[in-house]
């Protein structure tokens, strides 16, 4: 099995449940669905389809639901194509009653409020480029610097300027409410600009009840990256959103922006995943280019839990081939990769954790006795969590009685979940360990490295035992 997840967004190409079982089968690991072009009733539905076939194949494929953030957004009156050319004049406006066909609708009203003259505005992740050359009472007035095609709904980018908007639209709490109702297992905020942001939604989650749907914070604007590390501390997990990421800040910072991103989250055992255009001419070709092979394979070697897959299956022509590409290039890295390298280093965790401590021998000793196995009983998945972040070579079954605690674990790195039934001894414990390694790794002998909790109060993970298959 290999390590790094792989996350598949679901849209037109793939929402049948037939396309969902052969991504599925081809090795996808959570099912991303992007509540901007999603209904309630159609991710209900994919969520309903995925829920069957985990219980159908024996699987526990998690569901990530994206949220809409404070997203601008441009509408052309009357829902046209409209085409701007080098040097042409456009009027921005919050009106809809305008029948003036060089005027365009912009989804916030306060824009005259928040950009001044000189400001850029980005469209299409930045391939059309404005600048505002006056305003008027009701109107932001721009020069077309570099042309192209606005379609409806297109997204808008001002780079540098702070947007005087709410985080948290009326939208966007309906789809978290909705994602707490349908047993979502993680919600993945865009646009997040701070840690208030994120505790904004935790509060929310606190108010609906719901105490295990994660938090995935999306860094895709220069105020994020400037309180990333706030950010990381009250969010369960870090995606590198590279698409406007690259336009809030500039194309080629992106590398070592990415670099930093995953460094610090890695640093926080924290999930972290990367996102945009891994297999982009995917979306019309059978076939990657040699440098989006090279990005997925570099996000492997970082060391990230997960690589996403967007317009790739959301909307292409070849997604089941997207997915077993993307495969494909991950185990061919992860067989290739130097482990010890990514043992996190003693000053880095808490001493006084028990569980993090044999976490850690865990995953050192699965190394150095070169394990085929861990087996980690956890009823929370912290265990597994912590095992996981010291990036063991080889793969981490969980074993837990809780259907919650396996899904929320489909984007730890290099685990593989078991739901099973609750045990009330150690000898149970390993005893199922070794059975489950046999059903899912084929092997006659080899070193299983099994850890978990005597039978206490406080279910602390206290031991770990080396048991060798002969």
């Amino acid at each position: 099995m290999n390590k790094t997840k792989i996350i598949c967004t679901i849209g037109p190409a793939t929402e049948s449940r037939e396309m969902l079982l052969e991504l599925i089968n081809k090795g996808m690991d959570v099912a991303r669905i992007n509540m901007s072009y999603a209904s309630h009733d159609q991710a209900r539905n994919i969520i309903y389809t995925i829920r069957e076939l985990n219980r159908e194949l024996g699987k526990n494929i998690g569901v990530l639901i994206d949220t809409k953030g404070p997203e601008l957004s441009l509408k052309t009156l009357g829902g046209e194509e409209a085409t701007l050319v080098q040097g042409d004049t456009i009027i921005l406006t919050s009106k809809e009653d305008s029948e003036d066909i060089n005027k365009f609708v912009v989804n916030h009203p306060g824009l005259i409020q928040d950009v001044k003259k000189g400001d850029k505005i980005l469209l299409e992740d930045g391939l059309i480029e404005l600048v505002v050359i006056d305003e008027t009472i009701d109107d932001v007035i721009c020069e077309v610097t570099t042309g192209g095609i606005i379609k409806n709904n297109m997204g808008i980018n001002i780079p540098g300027v702070n947007l005087n908007i709410d985080f948290l639209s009326i939208a966007d709490k309906n789809d978290i409410a909705f994602a707490s109702s349908i047993d979502a297992d993680y919600i993945a905020l865009s646009f997040v600009r701070d840690a208030n942001d994120v505790l904004d939604v935790n509060d929310v989650l606190i108010q609906l009840r719901n105490e295990h749907m994660q938090i995935i914070s999306k860094i895709e604007n220069k105020s994020a990256i400037e309180d990333l590390d706030n950010i990381i501390k009250v969010s369960d997990g870090i995606m590198v959103a590279r698409g406007d990421l690259g336009v809030e800040t500039s194309f080629e910072e992106v590398p070592y922006l990415q670099k930093k991103i995953v460094n610090a989250s890695l640093a926080a055992n924290k999930i972290c995943i990367v996102a945009t255009q891994m297999l982009a001419s995917m979306e019309h070709n059978a076939k990657p280019t040699r440098a989006e092979v090279s990005d997925v394979a570099n996000a492997v070697i970082e060391g990230v839990d997960a690589v996403t897959l967007s317009g790739e299956t959301a909307i292409g022509k070849h997604p089941i081939e997207a997915v077993e590409i993307m495969e494909k290039i991950i185990s061919n890295m992860e067989l290739n990769l130097e482990y010890n390298r990514y043992m996190t280093s003693e000053d880095n965790f808490d001493q006084d954790d028990i569980t993090t401590i044999i976490a850690n021998s865990v995953a050192s000793s699965a190394n150095k006795l070169k394990a085929a196995a861990i087996v980690a009983s956890s009823i929370s998945g912290y265990t597994a969590k912590m095992i996981s972040s010291f990036r063991p070579r080889c793969p981490i079954i969980v074993t837990t009685p809780n259907e919650q605690t396996a899904r929320g674990l489909s984007l730890n790195y290099g685990t593989m979940t078991v739901v099973t039934p609750m045990f009330n001894s150690t000898d149970d414990i390993v005893n199922n360990g070794l059975r489950e390694v046999k059903n899912l790794i084929p092997m006659e002998e080899g070193i299983v490295i099994i850890t978990g909790s005597f039978p206490c109060e406080k279910h602390n993970t206290n031991f770990m035992k080396i048991e060798q298959i002969k």
